[in-house]
């Protein structure tokens, strides 16, 4: 009998809640809780301005490119409407000082102040009987200046002799068109191709000569493509310029 009255004592015992465990354990699940809590808010306080940052960050990041990108196109847009002028030449005109579809920078400043286009220099100027076409062409005659064109070859004011210009190639001379004489007006010039007879230049335009103020600009070299890079080389000693 003593047996079992202890066996159920203790039984007894394990089913009956004790209030002190209980008490603890509404503690931790309280602390659990609040624990909980503290952590949502933590992680709330730390993802909050952290991604408000990124974005800030991000927005700041593309104002600076933005930035970038107008100041290249503001520079690129002053450079080349007020100090170069960038064109291809689409036919073979200049041969062989200029090769078909070669890329030439100008200045457009060349002849803004004292400087006076000479003979020999390849301007950039709209085409005188279109002007939406850009041609670039050589200067061979001066205001004033009375000149013919026989065999491809250049005379002026009558002279029997012709400019002297190293860099035609005789084989462009064959067949070209002759011209003249012509007296050439003030503040104009007669523009010839280096290809004389492939070239549609002052001896077939309606508008003969190109004026003054409507050169663009005055060639200065090929940058593309890279291999044929070079200055133009435009300062001859034409022999008539010594008279």
């Amino acid at each position: 009998m003593t047996e079992k009255h202890t066996e159920n004592t203790i039984t007894k015992e394990d089913t009956t809640p004790v209030k002190g465990a209980e008490t603890e354990e509404k503690q931790e699940e309280a602390l659990k809780s609040d624990g909980g809590e503290q952590d949502l808010q933590q992680s709330d306080s730390e993802t909050g301005p952290d991604a408000s940052e990124k974005k800030t960050r991000f927005w700041r990041e593309f104002l600076s490119y933005v930035k970038i990108f107008a100041a290249a196109f503001v520079i690129a847009y002053i450079l080349t409407h007020f100090f170069i002028i960038n064109c291809r030449v689409p036919t073979g005109s200049m041969l062989d000082t200029i090769q078909l579809n070669d890329r030439i920078i100008g200045s457009r400043l060349s002849y803004i102040w004292d400087e006076q286009p000479e003979r020999g220099d390849i301007i950039i100027f709209p085409a005188p009987d279109d002007e939406s076409k850009i041609y670039i062409k050589r200067i061979l005659g001066l205001p004033g200046e009375t000149i013919e064109v026989r065999n491809g070859r250049v005379y002026i004011n009558e002279s029997d002799t012709p400019l002297d210009e190293p860099y035609l190639n005789e084989i462009y001379l064959l067949g070209s068109r002759d011209f003249g004489p012509y007296t050439i007006p003030e503040d104009s010039y007669f523009m010839l191709g280096d290809h004389r007879n492939n070239s549609a230049d002052s001896r077939v335009w309606n508008n003969t000569c190109v004026k003054r103020e409507d050169i663009l600009g005055k060639a200065l070299f090929i940058y593309f493509p890279f291999q044929d890079i070079k200055w133009l080389d435009q300062d001859y000693d034409y022999a008539l310029d010594a008279e």
